[in-house]
């Protein structure tokens, strides 16, 4: 075993074939590194992947996480631990500073996963001590464990920031399971109790750390989002173990600690999870409260009841002027403010369709001086042109003269039907009966029939002007027509 090595082409040939081996492993192993921890030896089988029941009551996220009197549901926090409205700070960047949360009651799940984001910021380039996430029998609310008690019964998962033993391999991740008996060996960072590591700087990064830590038949996995992208899911293989017995029942908690170095330990949410095997029923959901319960739920809410009647009282008498205006006039009901919406919305309707009747009639008037200085033009030189060349020319100007009088047409049509839209709009400012619903959809399905006429007068004036005889007075002309009717197009198309 640890006798004189083989020398020699059979040892010289062994590297070569363990090589090809790993190969044949990575093939054969498939995305068992980057994926799901239950992918990773942890269930067998990628296809079969463990039923996930979120439990609300080992579970804490912001925002409005505490509450009224500073504590947080279903936990209990202990220390320099400071809760807030969106995260727990665990321990502050002070020296000498130590604190920790943890579960009120025991969790007794056969399988489970939590995930933990937190942020770990600090001035200095070496951060200290560092962060524990826990599952122990019982809970370690203060001791020299960063923050927690010694001597646990279960397992921890340390995100261990300074470098106790020198060996330049901090920040680490490093599990460490106890029975009960064993005492941390802080001066060197536990390094021969250790049950796996995997070296990861978790401190000042731009977006949360996430770590997932999935108990799954027997096999604890941890899993690390680095902080570096803002996606949730980006998770990497940090370290595993097999064959991990731990509590069958035990409580979840989180803690931290500071030394002569500081950092600011916050946790934003931890999430927990019961895990079912494939094949079995899941867990039925908790079972109703018991009448002692129901009864007591009941006395409270009178109770509340009473006071707020109370207070209703002690009001009117102290502002007397307030009791003749109810409540309920003070707000805009939600029938009142519909029908406000839609009358806004007309008038806006209204006051854009005369705007384009204003520029429509700008557009005509153009057209107007345009074909009587055009038609000037062909009386002054027909005369004076003789031959074949002159009768072409006039031909040319005979077929832009009657497009241009096709265009005023076109252009007169619009205005018309621009016109009736805005009698429409006009008559939906006044309903007049209780019907008047019915007869705002009818307006706006006439406004919609009239809309879609201008646009197909648009479209046929296009079609119609595509010969290069065009002169670049009607492109500009069909241009501020069609961005006009567009405009109003998609301002009717936003109610």
């Amino acid at each position: 075993m640890a006798g004189s090595r083989q020398r020699g082409p059979r040892a010289g040939a062994r590297p070569l074939f363990c090589a090809l081996l790993l190969s044949l492993c990575r093939f054969v192993g498939g995305d068992g590194v980057g994926g799901h921890p239950a992918a990773d030896g942890a269930t067998g089988t990628l296809g079969a992947q463990p039923h996930r029941r979120f439990e609300y009551k080992y579970s804490f996220k912001g925002p409005h996480l505490v509450q009224s009197d500073g504590t947080v549901p279903f936990w209990a926090h202990a220390g320099n631990a400071i809760p807030s409205s969106d995260q727990i700070r665990i321990a502050p960047s002070l020296k000498s500073q130590r604190g920790s949360v943890w579960t009120k009651t025991k969790a007794a799940f056969e399988n489970w996963e939590v995930e933990v984001t937190f942020r770990v910021t600090g001035r200095g380039r070496i951060g200290a001590d560092g962060l524990a996430i826990w599952y122990t029998e019982n809970q370690g609310l203060e001791g020299p464990v960063f923050g927690s008690a010694d001597m646990w019964n279960g397992v921890g998962i340390f995100f261990d920031s300074f470098d106790n033993d020198g060996k330049k391999n901090n920040p680490a991740i490093v599990i460490i399971g106890n029975n009960g008996q064993i005492q941390y060996d802080h001066q060197n960072d536990g390094a021969n109790q250790a049950l796996a590591s995997c070296q990861r700087d978790f401190r000042n990064k731009p977006y949360p750390v996430r770590a997932k830590i999935t108990y799954y038949q027997k096999t604890l996995t941890v899993m690390i989002n680095n902080g570096f992208t803002p996606d949730k899911n980006d998770y990497e293989f940090c370290t595993k173990v097999e064959n991990m017995i731990i509590p069958a029942q035990g409580h979840f908690g989180i803690s931290a600690a500071t030394g002569g170095l500081a950092d600011d330990h916050d946790v934003l949410s931890f999430l927990t999870f019961q895990l079912t095997e494939p094949g079995k029923e899941p867990p039925t959901p908790d079972k109703e409260i018991s009448e002692k319960e129901k009864e007591k739920y009941q006395e409270e809410f009178e109770h509340f009841q009473q006071e707020l009647d109370k207070k209703k009282e002690e009001f009117q008498k102290e502002h007397p002027d307030l009791q003749g205006q109810p409540a309920d006039e003070l707000f805009e009901s939600v029938g009142d403010r519909e029908l406000r919406q839609i009358f806004e919305g007309q008038n806006r309707i209204h006051l854009e369709i005369k705007q384009l009747n204003r520029q429509l009639d700008m557009i005509l008037d153009e057209q107007r001086r345009y074909v009587s200085s055009l038609t000037e033009e062909i009386s002054k030189r027909g005369a004076g042109v003789p031959g074949q060349h002159g009768q072409t020319t006039q031909q040319e100007l005979d077929t832009v003269v009657n497009t241009q009088h096709e265009i005023l047409r076109q252009v007169n049509e619009m205005k018309n039907s621009v016109s009736e839209t805005v009698r429409l709009v006009s008559g939906i400012q006044h309903p007049g009966s209780a019907g008047g619903v019915y007869e705002t959809s009818q307006h706006f399905s006439d406004i919609k029939e009239h809309l879609h006429i201008v646009k197909r007068d648009i479209d046929n004036l296009v079609q119609r002007n595509l010969d290069s005889a065009r002169s670049s007075c009607q492109k500009i002309l069909l241009t501020t027509i069609f961005i006009c009717v567009h405009h109003v197009c998609m301002y009717k198309m936003s109610f």
